[in-house]
């Protein structure tokens, strides 16, 4: 691509709302991809909605090409909490959406690089959430069917567009997939009936609804025992823990959510959601009146055959549970 292009910054209600739209351009011929929630995207980038803005900050792009169409998006922020917690200061680069042309993405990494740079950050890390880890974190390299909920989507070309920028794998994640009725091999059985369900100091339990606060401790717990210790996560306070059961609340159901106790303290947990997304894939994108009609209609039906696992932690081991 030699002629010109142009990214600009994304200031005026038109220039979000083509932030929202150019993926479903880019992807309209793709039979897998599912819109996110326009409000999914809108809260990132809401400074009254987005806890992260209390002690960072973030810009995003357009660019464009000298006919004035939309090539790609992309979105530069710092969280100043854990920027200065890696070996170098790091930035975050996310929403990173682009026609197959390097040179166009080029533009878009260079944008997020020169504005990370003037802010004192010597690395950038994407593509990641201006929020938490469990939503539009990671490039998808493997298994391109339809996106789960809150998760990246992109075209295999992705991956070269990032690395010959100069990006490398910093971690990988693995998803895993399993029928519920197909059944656990005789040597994992007989290690849980050993080491666990025969041992009277383990109790487990699914979630109750009626007791929501009570289980958004115990997750508080084995969270800040058990992920803590990674780069850039931060101890989760008591209220966080609280606002994200509060706002799983309506999704849960109570048998997708187990926990597992030591002596009656809790030493782990599994959060397992209805995949929201085969009831999203029929709003495009909007949760107005008739979204919500259509998400209770399809919901009604049994459209969601998946249960998604979004969180399992175990508390490392203590001497009392050796």
């Amino acid at each position: 691509m030699t002629a010109p292009l142009h990214l600009i910054e994304v200031t005026s209600p038109e220039h979000a709302r083509e932030f929202r739209e150019f993926p479903v351009r880019l992807y309209r011929a793709d039979p897998n991809y599912i819109r996110p929630l326009d409000k999914d995207i809108d809260q990132v980038f809401d400074t009254k909605k987005n806890k992260y803005f209390r002690a960072g900050e973030l810009t995003r792009w357009l660019l464009q090409d000298a006919q004035g169409q939309t090539i790609g998006r992309v979105a530069a922020f710092i969280n100043k909490r854990t920027a200065k917690t890696f070996e170098q200061p790091t930035g975050g680069m996310g929403f990173f959406e682009c026609i197959d042309d390097q040179t166009a993405a080029n533009t878009l990494f260079d944008g997020c690089r020169a504005w990370l740079a003037e802010r004192g950050m010597e690395a950038m890390d994407g593509p990641i959430n201006f929020g938490d880890r469990d939503q539009w974190w990671g490039l998808l390299i493997d298994n391109f069917g339809a996106p789960l909920y809150g998760q990246n989507y992109n075209p295999p070309y992705y991956r070269r567009l990032l690395e010959t920028y100069g990006f490398q794998v910093y971690f990988e994640q693995f998803t895993y997939f399993r029928k519920v009725g197909d059944p656990l091999t005789p040597e994992y059985q007989e290690k849980a009936q050993r080491m666990l369900l025969h041992n009277s100091k383990y109790s487990f339990e699914h979630l109750r609804l009626k007791e929501l606060e009570k289980y958004a401790e115990d997750f508080r717990i084995v969270y800040n025992q058990a992920w803590v210790k990674h780069d850039g996560v931060k101890e989760m306070r008591p209220e966080q823990s609280r606002s994200i059961m509060k706002k799983l609340r309506p999704v849960i159901d109570e048998k997708g959510c187990w926990f597992a106790y030591y002596e009656g303290e809790p030493v782990g947990f599994f959060i397992a959601l209805p995949e929201l997304n085969e009831l999203f894939r029929h709003v495009n994108g909007n949760l107005n009146w008739w979204g919500k009609l259509k998400f209770a209609y399809h919901r009604w039906r049994g459209s969601v055959r998946t249960l998604t696992g979004i969180a399992f932690g175990i508390a490392p081991r203590t001497s009392a549970a050796e």
